[in-house]
């Protein structure tokens, strides 16, 4: 709170201090790509979904809402989005671009930057945003942002410091602990609604991450059904099922409890699908490369909001990322955001009284200036204006651009035909890096050609998803 009041200065509209406050429940699913659900992410073009996967209740969700067929995560790994959405900041000026150190080694070109371990406390997360206008929060599930936990940014219940591995807490009956989650996240907005408090609950999720954990009768179910020919994985479909359930008895639930007319319920994931062999046959076509990479693979995932306002079955072609979800929440709670952020917000776009954002000719931006497994996670930067796309290659200093409504699968570079589009979006791309402090790869003056290129170390944190001090509500865990 002390750095909260000198950070940001919080307005509480008369509306939303005598009138009801909506709640808001974010799910987070883990390398969910974009065509990793039964939506279709463009209504109509059967591409856009899988062939495989099924998740009945995201469909309810979209045809309640509003789905968003070009919603990117921040990054395209996990703990720079995760310290993005929490912040609306983008990973480059938090300067947290992956989930590790990303020194590289002899056998990489060039030398990335050394980022941040820890989720800066000098941020001020969304839980800390909100709390002045009466709202309790909650983070269940994956945090991954080093060793500290919630708690010490805002949050008053969650699960502690957890890290990218499979929790303690999963079973057979409870796979990556996706029913855990839900129940403490249930018990958690039941006990909000008897007081009579808004509440702001995040269920952050270990699925669809690997390794593949399911419930045996899913991953039967779905080892009966006809295989598609990019999904067809019977235990993954079942561990998106079970994920999908998950989802649904959170719907179930906000019905139950008379308020999901004053709720609103997003989901996206922390960035795209794995496309590198080793992960086996999930595959992101129609979309270019997955995680790791700055291709549409890797950052473009499923985007759908539903609540108060939003029309049903509604879909845009907006480029949105995760990052705007703060300035949107803030919005809609009635609190007004001083400080400067990335994000902005989506509250006119989503009830149709806007059908596009004004960025103020601030293109997106994205960040990895980090090597990763695999060849093609190396550093690079994109931006995103309008329907054009650049990506900047920082080993061979070299440029890919495309026209992303005309080439989904970035296949057509239009580097070499349009010169001047490509100066003009260089330029664009160097004062948005400038323009957050960005820190940028070198050189490396120890580059051995010969070096073996190394595997990247495990997940940090403190071993596999522990929860320091059981991290429950009412536990040692618990912030105050």
């Amino acid at each position: 709170m002390k750095r909260l009041l000198a950070l940001i200065t919080l307005t509480i509209t008369s509306t939303q201090l005598f009138g009801a406050k909506p709640n808001f429940v974010f799910i987070f699913a883990d390398d969910m790509g974009w065509t990793g659900t039964s939506v279709e992410m463009i209504p109509g073009d059967s591409r856009t979904k899988s062939d495989y996967y099924h998740t009945p209740n995201l469909e309810k969700l979209a045809s309640m809402g509003m789905r968003f067929s070009a919603g990117y995560a921040p990054a395209a790994m996990c703990t720079p989005s995760r310290a993005a959405v929490l912040t609306g900041k983008t990973p480059a000026e938090i300067h947290i671009t992956s989930p590790e150190s990303g020194l590289g080694s002899p056998a990489h070109k060039m030398r990335p930057p050394k980022q941040l371990q820890e989720f800066p406390e000098s941020e001020t997360s969304i839980a800390e945003a909100l709390k002045p206008a009466g709202y309790a929060s909650a983070y269940f599930g994956k945090w991954h942002l080093g060793e500290g936990n919630p708690g010490q940014h805002g949050f008053d219940v969650h699960d502690g410091s957890t890290s990218n591995g499979t929790p303690a807490d999963s079973g057979p009956d409870n796979p990556k602990d996706i029913f855990g989650i839900n129940e403490r996240g249930i018990a958690f907005m039941r006990e909000n609604v008897e007081a009579n408090r808004p509440f702001y609950l995040q269920l952050f999720h270990y699925a669809v991450h690997g390794p593949t954990a399911t419930k045996a009768e899913s991953e039967t179910h779905f080892g009966e059904l006809s295989k598609g020919e990019r999904h067809k994985d019977p235990a993954f479909a079942g561990m998106t099922w079970d994920l999908d359930v998950s989802i649904g008895s959170v719907m179930e639930e906000l019905e139950r409890l008379n308020i999901a007319d004053n709720t609103y319920v997003i989901f996206m994931s922390d960035n795209g699908g794995p496309s590198n062999p080793r992960f086996g046959t999930l595959n992101n076509a129609p979309l270019n490369k997955g995680k790791t990479t700055l291709y549409e693979g890797g950052i473009r995932v499923p985007f759908i909001v539903k609540g108060p306002g939003i029309p049903a079955n509604s879909h845009s072609r907006e480029s949105v990322t995760g990052c705007d979800l703060f300035p949107t929440f803030c919005e809609w709670a009635g609190v007004k955001v001083a400080h400067k952020i990335e994000g902005k917000s989506l509250a006119s776009l989503l009830t149709s009284k806007s059908q596009s954002i004004d960025r103020e000719g601030v293109p997106l931006l994205f960040h990895f200036p980090h090597y990763f497994r695999g060849p093609d996670s190396v550093p690079s930067t994109a931006i995103i204006a309008g329907n054009l796309k650049l990506i900047k290659f920082w080993e061979s200093n070299s440029y890919k651009l495309f026209n992303l409504d005309e080439d989904l699968g970035e296949k057509n570079d239009l580097a070499k035909t349009h010169p001047e589009k490509l100066k003009e979006l260089i330029a664009v791309m160097n004062n948005r890096l400038r323009s957050v402090n960005a820190q940028l790869p070198i050189v490396n003056p120890d580059y051995d050609p010969n070096a073996p290129r190394p595997e990247q170390p495990g997940p940090r944190g403190r071993g596999q998803g522990a929860r320091p001090g059981g991290g429950r509500p009412g536990g040692p865990g618990v912030a105050n």
